[in-house]
């Protein structure tokens, strides 16, 4: 077995910084940032690194386990896992992944590989804890084992030992050491900990703090290998020497983390990732209030991310309102493709929703109680099912889902959903016109010096919108791309060109003035049961050589099933202009200036009545997303077509206008699984 010696940490660090400087000279920066123009001073952070609370309690000192939970708590937890929480405990027993097989052999460079080597850890050391079966405790050192012999933790060829699967190996082998200390040899321990020293140390030095260093704080690929970085400080740091100092370091990173996240819920780089996302931030503020005794759950984004969820997902619950970088659109939505497997694993869709049975247990939020409770019943799964027998807390009520408000406007964001009710059959559309990262990235952009962003899975879609109705997907988005472009959605060209710096790279806004970005809004809102109006203003979503002074747009739909937009465009100087409606398979002509898409059985009508337009018809080819580092360097793939509306000639005003009707055919289908 190979071992990860002092000597190959080194090389190792020095492969990963200049892998990482390549990455950033690639123009994505997911993580630190260097400005080479710096002329020194302290950085922001180091004043937080010494004041801010990040000791471990005395009474813990010197115990394990002791990160996320102690001996104590765990006799409470086997009483719960016998009786209250019974069937919520069996169903996670059903899926602990070191059951179903071996970890991946060295190097483990498949995609996600040692992200679920990782979590397996986690897994089934806590069902030895609760269980006390040795086959749990056995699967757990096997992983830990394999873990050991990745002396990459990661990808070799993009950031070696300091991305995504180093915070997933780190929360693993953390929580492994913790909960099996007691259990593990000498050896064993020496060399579990020798292990995730060495890997921490990565890390550590990597996210170290210089002058003129910033983060991408609101980025996953920052809050996961740190909320990693902080379970193995908290495992380790009163055995380790320098362990107190990742500690400290992952506190004041995530203190900047939990100021630049969303506070009206919404999550920015679209549900995928709020799904993958998510779990971390809730894993770093766990273990930190158990290790420490501070409690930093008191934040208004944490407080409503159960309406993001709620009203993203479509009525039914099988797929999603898209936005952003989410699976591959068209593709995912029938079933097919690489991603519908990992997204809908057993044909059900993961949404994680065991997140909230901790945030509604910790703010006493029954709707996000009921919200749950809603979406385990559609049968949503889990990452890790194991958490929810110390989330779930049965003496919180539950709201029903009939008594939450089945429409919501996100305001920092500036995205409406709307549906006429909760049920499989209902009427739904989602509208979005906000800049990239909401309106507070304005004012914290100035505030804090040491941020960057790195918002390449927003996409550049300011005034799109999505329409789905009885079960199925009519007009909206082509998912996750390598390189986002303002065609993918349902909005509008200037000379054919969309919005930001699109299709250049992975990251549209990178370097376009956040204060322009700002003026993008929705003006109008009224949502009531049977009539829904969203005013969107978007042209600060276009680069000002193009001169675009106005771009309105107005969505409103009249029950039972009939939505009209109308644009309002107004430009410096003449420009060709095209609005764009989208399909997942293609549009039909139905007579002159007419189309229709049928999705089985329900079918979307369009009228295009705009007088000096023209309309055709063509094939929506998307950029996927490539290999980490690369992700602007995919394959094109074809998915679904699109109504492209255009003026035909340059104008320097215009006024687009769809009309559109839902009709469902005789022989309408029910999504499969569903009654």
């Amino acid at each position: 077995m190979k071992r990860f010696t002092q000597w190959g940490a080194l090389v190792v660090l020095a492969t990963s910084m200049v892998a990482t400087c390549a990455a950033q000279d690639g123009r994505e920066a997911l993580g630190p940032k260097d400005n080479p123009r710096s002329k020194g001073g302290k950085h922001p952070l180091q004043s937080l690194m010494a004041d801010l609370n990040s000791r471990l309690l005395p009474e813990l000192q010197g115990k394990h386990p002791r990160v996320y939970f102690t001996a104590a708590e765990f006799d409470e937890l086997r009483v719960r896992a016998r009786s209250t929480h019974k069937d919520l405990w069996t169903r996670a027993l059903q899926n602990v992944r070191a059951l179903k097989g071996d970890p991946p052999p060295p190097p483990a460079e498949k995609r996600r590989a040692q992200n679920e080597v990782g979590l397996a850890i986690a897994e089934s050391a806590f069902a030895y804890q609760i269980t006390g079966e040795h086959k749990y405790l056995e699967a757990a050192k096997k992983y830990m084992d394999a873990a050991t012999t990745y002396e990459v933790w990661g990808y070799r060829y993009n950031k070696p030992n300091v991305d995504l699967a180093a915070g997933h190996l780190l929360y693993g082998m953390g929580i492994g050491y913790d909960l099996l200390y007691n259990d593990l040899s000498a050896a064993d321990r020496a060399r579990y900990r020798d292990s995730i020293a060495s890997h921490a140390r990565l890390l550590f030095e990597h996210y170290k703090l210089k002058p003129g260093r910033s983060f991408s704080y609101s980025q996953n690929h920052v809050f996961i290998p740190i909320a990693g970085l902080a379970v193995a400080a908290y495992a380790l740091c009163d055995e380790v020497p320098d362990a107190p100092q990742w500690a400290a370091l992952s506190r004041s990173i995530y203190d900047r983390v939990l100021a630049t996240y969303s506070p009206d819920g919404y999550y920015y780089e679209g549900f995928e990732y709020w799904v993958f996302s998510t779990p971390w931030i809730i894993h770093y503020l766990d273990a930190h209030k158990h290790a420490t005794g501070e409690d930093l759950y008191e934040h208004p984004g944490l407080k409503q991310a159960h309406l993001y969820l709620a009203h993203v997902l479509t009525p039914g619950g099988e797929t999603m309102f898209d936005f952003g970088d989410v699976f591959e659109g068209p593709i995912t939505r029938a079933k097919k493709g690489d991603e519908y497997e990992r997204s809908h694993p057993g044909g059900k869709l993961h949404t994680n929703f065991n997140l909230l049975y901790r945030l509604a247990a910790r703010h006493r939020n029954p709707e996000a109680q009921g919200i749950a409770e809603f979406m385990q019943s559609m049968g949503q799964v889990n990452f890790e099912d194991w958490w929810s027998l110390a989330w779930y807390d049965d003496k919180l009520a539950a709201t029903p889902m009939e008594k939450i408000t089945p429409w919501h406007y996100f305001p920092d964001h500036e995205v409406v959903f709307w549906r006429t009710d909760w049920s499989v059959n209902a009427t739904a559309f989602a509208f979005k016109a906000g800049p990239p990262e909401g309106h507070h990235t304005a004012e914290l952009l100035k505030k804090f010096p040491d941020w960057h962003l790195s918002a390449g899975h927003a996409h550049p879609d300011a005034n799109s919108f999505i329409i789905f109705a009885k079960g199925r997907y009519l007009t909206g988005d082509s998912g996750y791309s390598g390189q986002p472009r303002t065609d993918q959605h349902n909005t509008l060209l200037v000379d054919g060109r969309g919005q930001a710096a699109e299709g250049e790279h992975h990251d549209p806004w990178e370097d376009f003035p956040y204060d322009q970005l700002n003026q993008i809004r929705i003006s109008e809102v009224q949502l009531t049961k049977g009539f829904a109006h969203v005013k969107g203003e978007a042209a600060a979503a276009y680069d000002k050589a193009l001169g675009l002074k106005k771009f309105n747009r107005h969505l409103v739909f009249v029950a039972p099933g009939r939505f009209t937009v109308w644009d309002e465009v107004e430009a410096a100087e003449p420009r060709v202009f095209t609005a764009l409606l989208h399909s997942d398979t293609t549009w039909a002509e139905m007579s002159e200036r007419k189309y229709a898409v049928e999705a089985s059985g329900v079918k979307l009508v369009v009228d295009t009545p705009t007088p000096g337009t023209v309309v055709k018809v063509e094939p929506n080819v998307v950029m996927a997303p490539g290999r980490p580092g690369s992700v602007d360097k995919g394959e094109r793939q074809h998915r679904g077509d699109r109504l492209a509306l255009s003026t035909n000639s340059a104008q320097q005003t215009a006024t687009f206008v769809w009309q559109m009707k839902i009709q469902e055919q005789a022989a309408a289908s029910t999504p499969a699984g569903r009654k």
